[in-house]
């Protein structure tokens, strides 16, 4: 029983990588792509000179630097976009917690994903876009209870018609299903 456990997670996480651009581009900011369009590895765009710099602490406002390191995020460089939001100077703003939790998420390290979406959820408790993804997250580590915590704490947030909520609970539902 222990085992199929086991084989049922690992399935439901493979199943979730190829789900992860739809599904994680929930919660743009609207803002610019060209950092990960226009920039070489290692740059960010820079609003105000309007061109890609090498990133360096202060020398961005924490706009900037959320803008770069949630393109970064969605688009799959994960550790690029770890270094760039860890410029932040504000690093209690939910937002550059989320999209740290995020990327290391997605490079593996599920626990201290975790440790950042609770960060954020402690600072801004109705930020669901964080929800749904620490419910993906719980799903990553097989924590079904954990997942459908968080909907239904979305769900009383923002009602079953939001974003949040549709995107979670079919992930819920594929993991079930697996």
């Amino acid at each position: 029983m222990h085992k199929r456990i086991l084989i049922q997670a690992a399935t439901a996480l493979v199943a979730l990588q190829f789900f992860a651009v739809p599904v994680f581009a929930a919660g743009s900011s609207g803002g610019s792509d060209q950092t990960v369009t226009q920039c070489k590895k290692g740059e960010v765009w820079d609003k105000k000179k309007k061109k890609c710099v090498a990133p360096q602490e202060g020398m961005l406002d924490d706009d900037s630097i959320y803008d770069a390191g949630h393109s970064l995020a969605l688009a799959g460089r994960y550790d690029e976009a770890i270094a760039v939001l860890s410029l932040a100077a504000n690093k209690q703003d939910p937002r550059i917690l989320n999209y740290l939790g995020y990327s290391h998420r997605h490079s593996g390290r599920v626990t201290v994903g975790l440790g950042y979406y609770e960060e954020a959820l402690r600072i801004d408790p109705n930020y669901t876009l964080v929800r749904e993804y620490l419910g993906e997250a719980h799903l990553q580590i097989g924590d079904l209870a954990g997942a459908q915590q968080q909907l239904m704490e979305i769900e009383k947030r923002t009602g079953k018609g939001s974003r949040e909520y549709g995107m979670l609970s079919e992930q819920i539902d594929h993991f079930m299903r697996s």
